[in-house]
């Protein structure tokens, strides 16, 4: 019996050195089928170009990446089924991923839960490092109200008073858009002219453009993404709106996965946006032509931050010399990193990275640089209240 208890507890100890010598999980909860699959795929691109240039350069800490994916179909129910899969079964240590803002919300409760880190690379409710801060979520893109202080700045220069009118989808994003711009707008001198919220996966934008001419609006703001945008814009086009007013819109809205099926229709839309295959830096040449290869495509923000997150998490678990939650948690906090965009620093207040900001412009198929504005001008408060 003692022979039995000694080699028991020998097997046990082995054991409890394998899972240390394993490889480190990262569950990437993402959607993998329906309107926002194009942003999935960035985002699975970007997870794996970055874990496979770590893993070829001794991993982290010596550790092999290895991602675990699970199909979050861009809505909150799943997401929290399956997060709550690859924390309890999967046994990951770090999660990303989700899209949805009304995903990452309820994966960050799932965390807390499960007293394990999790990062958005993709949502843009301000709520997440706000009013709905969570101690185990963190941000690595821009949140809503960073995008909105760049093209404000852009519309105070070029359509001072402009005339707003607002579109975006019905839920916690398309919500947490429209507000961050309006009321940086109408602050700047713009006049907001009426809004609306579609449903998510709409077919039928016309029933929404009699309210949109009655308005005359000279500025069209919407925050619509993937298939969503690809409708929105080319009914625009057919029923002869499109030339009617400047669009303006969220960074998510025409991206490196969407604008071919746009087409025309989206030359002359303007975004704020965290990241552009223009930025001209040695760091973002090189991950274009890595993104390139490895997927022949380009990369757009979402491939962008999900590259870079991998590098975060990697230079806060070599800091903090393990995996664990709490050691990770404060590695993260002030941490700052090279990403394709320049250097980022995550504010450890809220947990929301601080990075520049772009306007871009589409011409002709291509995402053109037209101004910049700071990262420190473009964060402002620290809103979270939570810890």
């Amino acid at each position: 019996m003692k022979l039995f208890t000694t080699t028991a507890f020998a097997a046990l100890i082995a054991g409890a050195a394998m899972a240390q010598d394993g490889p480190i999980r990262i569950g990437v909860l993402t959607p993998l089928s329906g309107t926002y699959a194009g942003i999935g795929q960035q985002v699975r691109w970007g997870v794996e170009l970055a874990a496979a240039e770590i893993n070829a350069n001794g991993g982290i800490a010596g550790r092999q990446v290895q991602l675990i994916f699970e199909d979050e179909e861009a809505n909150p129910a799943v997401a929290v089924q399956k997060a709550e899969k690859l924390f309890s079964v999967d046994n990951v240590d770090f999660l990303t991923g989700t899209v949805n803002s009304g995903s990452t919300l309820a994966v960050g409760q799932v965390a807390e839960r499960f007293d394990r880190l999790a990062s958005t690379t993709v949502s843009f409710a301000d709520s997440i490092t706000t009013a709905q801060c969570s101690p185990n979520m963190f941000r690595v893109n821009a949140r809503a109200g960073q995008q909105s202080a760049a093209l404000v700045a852009w519309l105070a220069a070029e359509r001072p008073e402009a005339r707003v009118y607002y579109l975006g989808p019905d839920y916690e994003m398309g919500r947490s858009t429209v507000a961050a711009f309006r009321a940086a707008a109408e602050k700047a001198g713009a006049s907001s002219v009426g809004e609306t919220f579609a449903p998510l996966d709409s077919m039928d934008y016309s029933q929404y453009f009699g309210a949109i001419r009655a308005a005359r609006p000279d500025v069209l703001y919407t925050s619509v993404a993937g298939n969503d945008t690809v409708r929105f814009f080319t009914q625009l086009e057919e029923f002869g709106l499109r030339q009617n007013f400047t669009i303006l819109g969220a960074s998510g809205t025409v991206t490196a996965q969407n604008i071919d099926a746009i087409g025309a229709a989206a030359d002359g839309f303007l975004t704020g946006v965290g990241y552009s295959v223009q930025i001209d830096t040695p760091e973002n040449k090189a991950f274009v032509e890595a993104f390139r290869k490895a997927n022949s495509a380009d990369p757009d923000l979402y491939g962008a931050d999900s590259y870079g997150l991998l590098f975060a998490y990697k230079a806060a678990v070599e800091k903090a010399g393990e995996t664990g939650t709490d050691a990770v948690r404060t590695a993260l906090r002030d941490l700052e990193w090279q990403t394709p965009q320049g250097v980022k620093v995550i504010r450890g207040g809220d947990h929301q990275a601080v990075q520049p900001m772009y306007v871009v412009e589409i011409a002709g198929g291509a995402f053109d640089i037209r101004s910049t504005v700071a990262g420190e001008d473009a964060i402002g408060p620290d809103l979270c209240e939570r810890f």
